[in-house]
């Protein structure tokens, strides 16, 4: 079974996290990591204040539905450095984002260890981030709109991540 760790980064809602938490669980997400000012569950030793790590638990629950308790999950400072570690282990860095360098998402074969990059929501992942990643994908859009909410989009390509051959 393929390998997929979900990168969260830099998305402002509560209620995309938690939409993003209950896909990954629902498509076998190995692990989500949290990174830039994005809002994430409780964690242990966390250093929030404690108003603001039970409000954001609290939001991020109505949508995650339980997902958070299943879901193995952490934060980091430093995404980039961690991404680079992740390397390090073989597994690819595939950015969601719509780039001169993307390919349609449907010609993409992704590796046995991936690492599924998303950025914030109006403007998309870190330019430092697409730098280091080894694929960019994009979803082909028919509509007038020029994208998806971030948490559709994803759940599209974690499915073809994990259902892929």
């Amino acid at each position: 079974m393929r390998k997929i760790i979900l990168v969260i980064n830099d998305i402002r809602s509560t209620h995309n996290v938690g939409a993003l938490l209950r896909t990954a669980d629902a498509m076998g997400v190995e692990k989500v990591i949290f990174s830039g000012y994005s809002p994430y569950p409780r964690i242990i030793g966390d250093s929030r204040l404690p108003h603001i790590i039970n409000k954001l638990t609290k939001e991020i629950s109505k949508t995650a539905l339980g997902a958070e308790v299943y879901i193995e999950f952490e934060y980091t400072d430093d995404i980039l450095a961690t991404l680079k570690e992740l390397k390090k282990f073989n597994y690819s860095i595939i950015s969601l984002e719509q780039s001169k360098k993307s390919i349609d998402i449907n010609e993409f074969i992704p590796p046995n260890q991936c690492v599924l990059v998303i950025g914030n929501e109006l403007n998309g992942v870190d330019e430092n981030i697409m730098n280091i990643s080894d694929d960019i994908i994009e979803i082909p859009m028919l509509g007038k709109k020029e994208s998806l909410n971030v948490a559709s989009a994803t759940a599209i390509a974690l499915h073809l991540m994990r259902y892929k051959n």
